[in-house]
């Protein structure tokens, strides 16, 4: 049975501004690559850390199965949110520890959502510091941002 992995990222241009996410879907046994599945998209008006959990999302959400996989993201806010955080913010009604509300709850909902009809593992990984797939998730990103650029 292959392990699967998803690579994701998020670009933005400009912090609100035009954004993408991408994933990159690898199936492996061993060491062998048996299938990949690119996959990206944006929005004209967005922000970072949007992108960064989309493109977690879009690679939980294209899955039409069940299935075991180790998300491998390069956004400590995405790690952080869904393994750490998340618990908190339900059980404060949406709020920080702070007493704010939650940004980009809504993605949040969505990735849990998303998460639990999976079994999910969560990586963290440098970004940017010649990791081959990540290299790859970031392009991907980049890609889906370059239609919503002037």
């Amino acid at each position: 049975m292959p392990e699967l992995f998803a690579y994701t990222d998020g670009a933005c241009s400009g912090n609100p501004g035009p954004g993408g996410w991408g994933a990159l879907l690898i199936a492996r046994e061993g060491d062998t690559v048996v299938k990949e599945r690119p996959l990206s998209g944006g929005e004209a008006h967005t922000t970072n850390n949007r992108m960064e959990l989309l493109g977690a999302i879009n690679a939980l959400e294209s899955l039409s199965k069940p299935s075991a996989i180790t998300i491998v993201t390069d956004s400590a806010y995405v790690k952080g949110g869904i393994t750490e955080w998340i618990a908190g913010w339900k059980r404060r009604g949406w709020k920080t520890s702070t007493n704010k509300p939650v940004k980009n709850e809504d993605l949040w909902r969505r990735l849990e959502a998303a998460a639990a009809r999976h079994t999910v593992t969560w990586e963290w990984v440098k970004g940017h510091a010649g990791h081959p797939e990540n290299e790859r998730a970031d392009e991907l990103a980049r890609q889906g941002m370059a239609p919503f650029k002037a």
